[in-house]
């Protein structure tokens, strides 16, 4: 499975290209589509990105909701309907599809033309840079406040959940 880490800061062209990070693309390197796809967050200023694999996931996450249901209804609406799937050109960069670039604000005279590539694990975010700083900051904040731990997984080395 993919694994995103670490955030990266990239230059966006006028013709709205970016060079996507080097080791996004080689977590992206084994899954059958050569690209991601990418769809509007419900919650951030940012957009969710995953590989085809991980849709295929969602897909059968959403699948498991009552059928017709109102949840079901959102969430086809808000992830699948909205979706699309960015390739890679032979440099490893994409182009920003134009409802991406208006949803983060990043039209022609925009003041940013950057976009931060954020890990999330076994998916990743494109923000502006300034937004994920702000909102990086309110969870650290959050997470301090709440002392939160986390427990991690049986698949750990020692076979325990251990916290992090």
């Amino acid at each position: 499975m993919a694994l995103f880490l670490s955030t990266f800061v990239n230059k966006v062209d006028k013709k709205g290209r970016v060079s996507v990070p080097a080791p996004f693309r080689a977590a992206l390197s084994t899954e059958p589509y050569q690209g991601f796809v990418a769809f509007r967050s419900h919650k951030h200023d940012a957009i969710e990105c995953c590989s085809y694999t991980r849709m295929e996931q969602l897909s059968q996450s959403v699948d498991s909701l009552d059928l017709f249901s109102q949840e079901q209804d959102d969430f086809t609406a808000t992830i699948f309907a909205d979706s699309l799937q960015v390739p890679f050109d032979g440099d490893g960069r994409i182009v920003l599809p134009k409802k991406v670039l208006d949803y983060l604000d990043m039209t022609e005279g925009a003041e940013s033309r950057e976009i931060a590539f954020v890990g999330r694990g076994a998916t990743f975010q494109m923000w502006l840079p300034q937004n994920f700083e702000a909102a990086q900051k309110e969870s650290r904040t959050r997470i301090k406040e709440a002392q939160s731990t986390l427990k991690l997984s049986p698949q750990s080395r020692s076979g325990k959940g251990e916290s992090l």
